[in-house]
């Protein structure tokens, strides 16, 4: 019930935004921001986090530790089970983020120091962040020659960053990791404190990059999901990520009484999806009983003589079972399938679906999904 009562929430909450687009996820940014969209999902699915005023603060620095549990989580490895030993001098057991720091070296994303200093509460320097992002994504080899040329023709303040950064920055750059804000395009200020919207901007980039590319450690426990299902035709996969292309069709369970007698333009409806949707693989894409919501979008009355009812429905809305709401558009048509022979003649045959009817929506546009956790990328 209270699970219920949460999507019901979160619809309420998605809808709102919808009919005011000047909406804005924090108080102190609206959705112009370079970093908007990736702050948002990544507030979606619990990485980062916003303030008890309703800010987000996206210019403050972000410490070492704060960074280490961000880059964490956007893995999908907070709760991972490692047995990994770490000797930094400054931090102990008993620190709130030492079974973090743990993940980070197991997984390659930093090296233990061996009894050097951690420094926790120190500011996430670019380069270290940019770095650990990097140690994220297998990649290819690449020699210290090319990686001189890429930096130099990258960034304009190639000789003020430090020897270990150069090959993490030119791959950071190949790869689309080396985040660039507005007004500071062509430099890499690698030792610059990087703030909380960059952060979620590299944060962001660096899941999608890993999903597809993870280095070697993430791989093993990057699992895709399976189950059984209806199977989605021609579903692309991409490592980790499934994408479901623009016009697939796909079944929908109306919950919601729908007919071309009486539905009127601007009816909502809602429904559920009736099984697993899976990619020819058994990968699972979106689960069953996830949410969907819209509206009529047209309706053409029965007339005796002259036509046959019709309805047009506009999905908008699908809630998942891990509580993410997202917009999801896709079209279906409800028109009489079986008409006898009198009435193809003289037409004016009413359509009426009930509730519980299965009716097929067609896509509109494609969805992202991460095969490993469900959730749906904007």
């Amino acid at each position: 019930m209270f699970k219920k009562i949460a999507k019901g929430l979160i619809t309420l909450v998605v809808l709102a935004i919808i009919s005011n687009p000047a909406h804005a996820f924090y108080t102190d940014m609206d959705q112009n921001h370079w970093a908007y969209q990736s702050i948002k999902f990544l507030t979606e699915i619990g990485v980062v986090v916003g303030f008890p005023d309703g800010t987000y603060k996206p210019e403050i620095p972000v410490t070492r530790a704060e960074f280490a549990s961000m880059a964490i989580k956007a893995l999908g490895q907070e709760n991972a089970n490692v047995t990994q030993n770490i000797h930094f001098a400054d931090i102990t057991s008993d620190f709130w983020a030492y079974n973090i720091i743990e993940k980070a070296v197991y997984f390659n994303l930093m090296s233990d120091s061996k009894g050097e200093a951690y420094r926790p509460f120190d500011p996430v320097t670019r380069a270290e962040a940019i770095g650990l992002a990097v140690n994220a994504i297998a990649s290819s080899p690449i020699s210290e020659q090319r990686a001189t040329d890429v930096c130099n023709k990258a960034y304009k303040d190639v000789t003020q960053m430090p020897a270990w950064f150069l090959m993490s920055a030119a791959k950071a750059h190949l790869l689309n990791l080396d985040v660039q804000i507005p007004e500071h395009e062509g430099t890499i200020e690698s030792q610059r404190p990087m703030n909380r919207a960059e952060v979620a901007m590299l944060l962001y980039r660096m899941m999608q990059e890993a999903k597809l590319n993870p280095n070697e450690k993430l791989a093993e426990v990057m699992q895709k999901k399976t189950a059984d299902g209806f199977i989605v035709d021609n579903v692309k996969v991409q490592g980790s990520i499934g994408i479901i292309p623009a016009g697939t069709i796909f079944p929908i369970k109306l919950e919601t009484v729908v007919g071309s007698k009486i539905s009127n333009v601007g009816d909502t409806y809602t429904a559920k999806t009736p099984k697993n949707y899976v990619t020819k693989e058994k990968y699972l894409l979106i689960s069953e009983n996830s949410d969907l919501k819209g509206q009529v979008k047209y309706v053409q009355r029965g007339r005796l003589f002259k036509q046959h009812g019709e309805v047009i429905l506009k999905n908008e809305l699908l809630v998942t079972p891990n509580d993410q709401a997202i917009m999801v558009y896709c079209v279906g048509t409800l028109d009489p399938q079986k008409i006898g022979f009198w009435r193809r003649i003289f037409k004016g045959k009413q359509v009426i679906t009930k509730s519980g009817e299965i009716v097929n929506l067609r896509l509109l546009a494609p969805i992202k999904i991460d095969l490993t956790n469900g959730y749906i990328y904007e």
